[in-house]
């Protein structure tokens, strides 16, 4: 609901409400106090304190001239709301201001009015009562609603997280192998063009292939109604990066896993081979994928041991896989090892 239709409905509630409560009196006062209490919603817009004391000015004035026989409180019940629901929710300044108008209401009904003790607080009390729970709901309300925008905020957030980790483990993938070939074919340019020219088909061909990983993530992000993307092809993974010059050996075993474990799976592959060429200055690397109660996935490879410090690659790949139930080790001696478990 618009803010615009929301006073008009606390408008015509006030004005219908004072109305049917006025007793026999409608012609003296209720009526002007409808109409005005209702515009004060109006322009509580812009003064919402102003319009609060106003509105109570004016019950107080029509029921100490005993021009109308409404209660002291609930008539500006919206008002009182208005304020604390409003851009710059004022809830100790509002809780004063009816603790004053709950005291004011019961020494007139007692002194003006000279009414009796059990008919001041039958006059004053169900309004005090009625006037808290509406203040209680409205709190209640707002507390709510700060929790639902909070939780959106952190959602989006998580998603922007999801997203920058999916391309930056797709550009860094592709980057890494692409620079190898143009490496490859720089250093063979001048002795061996057909080996450089086919290092360049390799890195148009990983190029290639990473523009379509990348067009399905970027559809997918426009149309949430589309089908999950595929996990990614391990032997396709690997194969990119024996054609990058290393000795790179696959084993699958084990039957099909979910679609979730099976693309965490893909992701780890991919993110620990991307750091290998990287980093590891290695000659072989091995993937060992086992699917089961709980998948089990190993790269290893025989560099160095010393790949760079633990960045996004590594985090995310910790955080998908922890998120499904799971966790992910790292072992950097002799070599490099990378093991990821991830229960089905």
């Amino acid at each position: 609901m618009t803010k615009s239709k929301m006073v008009a409905a606390f408008a015509a509630v006030t004005f219908i409400a004072v109305l049917s409560g006025a007793g026999d009196h409608l012609a003296e006062g209720s009526l002007p106090l409808a109409t005005s209490l209702a515009a004060l919603l109006w322009a509580q817009v812009r003064w919402p304190l102003t319009g609060l004391v106003t509105g109570i000015c004016g019950v107080v004035a029509m029921r100490v001239a005993e021009l109308t026989t409404g209660g002291w409180l609930w008539p500006v019940t919206l008002l009182y709301v208005s304020v604390v629901i409003g851009p710059r929710p004022r809830l100790r300044v509002v809780v004063g201001i009816a603790a004053l108008h709950t005291v004011m209401a019961f020494n007139l009904e007692w002194t003006v009015l000279r009414h009796s003790a059990a008919r001041t607080f039958a006059g004053v009390g169900p309004d005090l009562l009625w006037l808290t729970a509406a203040l209680a709901v409205t709190v209640a309300f707002g507390n709510w609603r700060r929790w639902t925008r909070t939780a959106i905020e952190e959602q989006r957030t998580a998603e922007r997280l999801r997203v920058a980790r999916e391309v930056h483990d797709t550009v860094a993938h592709t980057l890494t192998v692409v620079g190898v070939h143009l490496n490859v074919a720089a250093d063979a340019l001048e002795t061996a063009p057909d080996e450089a020219r086919a290092a360049l088909r390799l890195a148009q061909d990983v190029r290639r292939r990473a523009m379509s990983d990348l067009s399905s993530l970027v559809g997918v992000l426009r149309d949430d109604r589309r089908p999950p993307a595929e996990p990614l092809d391990l032997d396709s993974l690997v194969a990119r990066v024996r054609e990058a010059g290393l000795d790179a050996r696959l084993a699958v075993t084990g039957p099909e896993a979910p679609l979730p474990v099976r693309t965490a799976a893909g992701l780890v592959v991919r993110e620990a081979l991307t750091n290998t060429v990287r980093h590891a200055n290695a000659t072989t690397v091995t993937v060992t994928v086992h699917y089961g109660p709980v998948t089990e996935v190993t790269v290893t490879d025989d560099g160095t041991g010393s790949q760079a410090p633990e960045g996004h690659g590594l985090t995310g790949m910790r955080e998908r896989v922890e998120a499904l139930g799971g966790s992910l080790t790292t072992d950097g001696g002799g070599g490099f090892t990378v093991h990821a478990t991830i229960p089905s």
